[in-house]
């Protein structure tokens, strides 16, 4: 299976975005084991993939002391430099694993490709969100 913005969009026309979700957080270079088990542990309501601006979305993970998922500053540029090497097209990129939290678009995947392509002087990026409750998903301005 393909990990792009095609292959999420076809399985999101489908019906099917939670699948494709689980499928690559279960493997490939994306991998995210510990993010899909969490996920399993309740109803999700899922949009996209959508368009959103970089600045639209707040990292959860990064060098800074207040992030949630702190990290080393080294492992994080590291990390974030060969990305941003390996980026071409945005359509290539997977979509960014967004959760809504009251008023907050928080990135739970994709923070350092986020940093990337901000890097690279991108200034959108698609994303997947999910909502923990239908109230919100309802009032979505990325529902379609």
């Amino acid at each position: 299976m393909q990990f792009d913005l095609a292959t999420a969009r076809q399985f999101a026309a489908e019906g099917k975005l939670e699948t494709w979700i689980h499928a690559y957080l279960l493997g490939g270079g994306w991998a995210n084991p510990g993010l899909l088990d969490g996920l399993k542990l309740q109803r999700r309501w899922w949009v996209g993939p959508v368009e959103v601006p970089l600045t639209a979305l707040t990292r959860c993970c990064g060098p800074e002391p207040a992030m949630e998922f702190c990290m080393s500053p080294e492992a994080w540029e590291k990390r974030v430099n060969a990305l941003a090497g390996s980026l071409v097209s945005l359509a290539d990129v997977p979509p960014l694993i967004v959760q809504y939290r009251a008023g907050v678009y928080s990135i739970r995947d994709g923070n350092h490709r986020h940093e990337a392509m901000r890097r690279k002087g991108w200034r959108t990026c698609w994303i997947v969100i999910w909502y923990d409750d239908a109230e919100s998903w309802h009032s979505s301005p990325y529902k379609t």
